[in-house]
């Protein structure tokens, strides 16, 4: 079994993993590293999804890299262009080389004595089994299952006569020109296959069980086409990113504070995008409200339009079975469908599905609380990348990146070897994810938690987390920096620093 060691090692070469690679370059010169990528390309998400119309549900001025402007017209791209930003990125800083592909992470044991991590992996192409120690191991390998999607039991299924399919898992060989097809759900997947399908198909019915929000954004951002015209790509892209961080933080916190508020206006938006007389109540209106769940963007009302243009429409009702011909539902009615498209989510896998170890303990993920978002209590030198809920992934994850980076340059400053979160004296815990999206409640029994307040409380703000990861003090009350041969498990807690 080879083995050879780096002072980092980033899992995952999707977006935040390539972003994580170029700030450790960057930030920390002199440090050594690889990423173990699972697939056998970069782009992670959008390198797996292939699904028609695939897109970022996020402008690409925050999705995007800080350190790398945005330069597509486009302010809400597609998977193709998302996923070639993330390569160009890689090849551009030379990250491409430091890639080692089809390497699947199973394990990562610590060893308190010699202050090093050992990470097993599987090569998939090879089957080989293979080791690399590091000083400081980073995951971004988000927190999705990328090898099965989520599909509830339906029944019936087994007469269905058409074809089934689930967006994670996209067949090449469907041909769904002139036929009819029902899209199951009402999320980020169903809003964006919906419209996109709907150009080749016979026509497309979103069959959902209860709305969504759903808001129209143009495709194109005014402000960055003058921007880009006056200004230099930088400085255009730094003004353009910060406005659509202003607007989302604003709406966030409207949507917190005046919820019925933004509810009217979400559902004046949606009726003035819709036929005259749709029931824009029963189709349009979920019953939470907004932000308790993502809110879905459509780019230049690209769903509304296949609406109006009966080209596709929305069905709130619930599946009584299937039958060979298509789904029968609750009220009786039954939808003919030659293609079943089950957009009915995900399922979430910590940590890519590896498994920790400290000193010889089993990590039980869900008994562990998040320090920063980032790092985990009682897990030496480790940190994970979690991107914000109710604004772009890469914020946070260029957040985390350079708070690690902060890190690493300070245990060398000090002559110090490692550092660990140390959980918070409290039972006030809650689920580090908050949302009350099925895939999260599936899985939240299973993920670390979260306290009451900072460093342990995750706010979802990022101004406020730019001051706190970029310039807050690295040493508190929850974190305990050591040399090698202390053992992780010590009870005692260090006193607040002043």
């Amino acid at each position: 079994m080879a083995s050879d060691h780096v002072d980092v090692l980033i899992v995952g070469a999707g977006l935040s993993g390539v972003g994580a690679a170029v700030h450790l370059q960057r930030e920390c010169p002199g440090k050594t590293y690889a990423v173990l990528e699972a697939r056998g390309a970069a782009g992670g998400t959008w390198d797996l999804f292939r699904y028609p119309g695939i897109r970022s549900d996020s402008d690409m001025f925050t999705l995007g890299y800080s350190f790398k402007p945005w330069t597509n017209p486009k302010a809400i791209a597609d998977g193709d262009a998302i996923r070639e930003y993330v390569r160009e990125t890689a090849r551009e800083y030379g990250v491409q080389e430091h890639i080692r592909f089809h390497h699947r992470v199973l394990r990562a044991e610590w060893d308190s004595a010699t202050a090093r991590w050992t990470v097993h992996a599987h090569r998939d192409d090879t089957g080989e089994d293979v080791a690399v120690t590091c000083a400081f191991l980073f995951t971004n390998s988000g927190y999705y299952r990328y090898d099965e999607g989520y599909t509830p039991e339906f029944p019936g299924v087994e007469r269905y006569a058409g074809r089934l399919v689930h967006p994670q898992h996209w067949p090449e060989d469907l041909d769904y020109a002139g036929k009819r097809v029902v899209v199951i759900g009402s999320g980020a997947t169903a809003v964006t296959l919906v419209p996109a399908m709907a150009e080749r198909a016979g026509h497309v019915t979103m069959l959902q069980r209860s709305p969504t929000y759903v808001i129209s954004l143009p495709s194109r951002d005014p402000l960055a086409d003058a921007a880009r015209r006056w200004l230099p790509a930088k400085a255009a892209y730094a003004v353009t990113r910060w406005k659509n961080v202003a607007l989302g933080v604003a709406n966030f916190q409207l949507s917190r504070r005046a919820p019925n508020l933004v509810k009217k206006f979400l559902r004046r938006a949606a009726r003035g995008s819709l036929p005259v007389g749709y029931d824009v109540d029963r189709h349009f209106s979920p019953r939470y409200n907004p932000w308790d769940q993502r809110l879905c963007v459509v780019p230049d009302g690209d769903l509304f339009a296949a609406v109006r243009a009966g080209k596709a429409a929305v069905v709130t009702d619930t599946i009584d079975t299937f039958t060979e011909r298509g789904i029968r539902l609750s009220s009786g009615e039954e939808l003919p469908a030659d293609v079943v498209v089950t957009a009915t989510g995900l399922n979430l896998l910590a940590l890519g599905g590896m498994t920790l170890a400290v000193d010889g303990a089993e990590v039980d993920l869900a008994s562990t609380v998040a320090y920063k978002g980032m790092m985990l209590s009682g897990v030496p030198n480790f940190a994970m990348t979690i991107g914000y809920t109710n604004a772009s992934w890469t914020l946070k994850a260029d957040l985390v990146a350079t708070y690690v980076c902060r890190l690493l340059r300070h245990l060398d400053d000090t002559g110090q070897q490692i550092v660990t979160p140390l959980a918070p004296d409290t039972t006030d815990l809650v689920p580090i994810i908050d949302l009350q999206s099925g895939y999260v409640l599936r899985a939240v029994d299973r993920l670390p938690k979260q306290g009451p307040a900072a460093p342990w409380r995750l706010h979802q703000n990022y101004p406020r987390d730019v001051l706190l990861m970029r310039h807050g003090r690295l040493t508190d009350s929850g974190v305990r920096f050591s040399r090698a041969g202390t053992p992780a498990t010590v009870a005692d807690r260090p006193a607040p620093v002043a």
